[in-house]
């Protein structure tokens, strides 16, 4: 019985293995495109984004720190609802339903709270120079939401108690400006945390829209103007003297600002 040399088996054996191999392979390739044409011709899987936070806070303020304002836990404000964009077919229907419903309409405080939360939002906010300031103000231009959907009066209710709640104490002034200078020392010498929004309106380019609007908004007359927890003070005669009075120390603690909670909160 002849006996084959070790090299000749082991030369054979590999010749047999190439067959084999190149099978698998094209096996494992038959069957990747087999799953992949399923997937994406059979099961079609819904390529949906997940849920994404709206931006962080529409009414932040660079610089300023806010307390926190409770909510119902099933009703979130607009700034931080999770959402999931809509199929083309859910757009669809929203569109039509909402282009056939009538706009929120806003009454002066609401439309006060909306323009106060838009310009504080962000410095490049700003109100456009084509509105007549003497007519109320398309709520689409100041507010984040489908001012049309059958939620939108509930929004703008969230909205006018978030803002005020944010922003106790708000200043609408001129940076040169006597009485502007004076109201700003007043509110500094409170240290209040949060502290007070200060909004230089000669220095915006909607300067020419936002005072009238303003004016008509507030019954004001001239700046500066000061809010307290979304109500106008009046004049700086006014201020003036409740704040001699010490009554602008409770108008102010009242809306849910704390005196000298700036020192406070440095000292811990």
């Amino acid at each position: 019985m002849s006996t084959l040399p070790v090299s000749s088996l082991l030369h054979s054996l590999q010749h047999q293995r190439k067959p084999l191999n190149h099978r698998a392979t094209s096996l494992a390739l038959i069957s990747l495109i087999v799953v992949s044409f399923y997937i994406f011709f059979v099961a079609r899987p819904s390529l949906d984004l997940a849920p994404i936070a709206l931006r962080s806070d529409a009414l932040g303020h660079a610089g300023s720190t806010h307390p926190s304002h409770p909510q119902d836990k099933d009703d979130p404000p607009p700034s931080s609802r999770l959402f999931r964009l809509p199929s083309d077919s859910q757009r669809k229907t929203v569109a039509v339903s909402n282009v056939n419903r009538p706009q929120v309409t806003l009454d002066e405080s609401q439309e006060l709270a909306a323009v106060a939360a838009f310009v504080a939002a962000l410095p490049q906010n700003m109100i456009p120079r084509s509105i007549d300031p003497s007519k109320p103000i398309d709520p689409q231009l100041v507010l984040d939401f489908d001012t049309r959907s059958p939620r939108a009066a509930d929004e703008v209710n969230q909205i006018v108690k978030h803002v005020w709640a944010r922003y106790p104490v708000m200043l609408f002034t001129k940076l040169h400006h006597a009485h502007s200078r004076e109201v700003r020392r007043i509110v500094s010498n409170l240290d209040l945390r949060p502290p007070p929004v200060v909004i230089e309106v000669d220095q915006r380019e909607d300067s020419d829209v936002l005072i009238p609007l303003l004016h008509r908004l507030t019954s004001s007359t001239d700046l500066p103007l000061m809010l307290i927890g979304g109500k106008p003070v009046g004049s700086m005669d006014t201020i003036r003297d409740l704040n001699e009075s010490g009554k602008l120390h409770k108008l102010i603690t009242n809306a849910g600002a704390v005196i000298d909670g700036a020192k406070k909160k440095k000292g811990h």
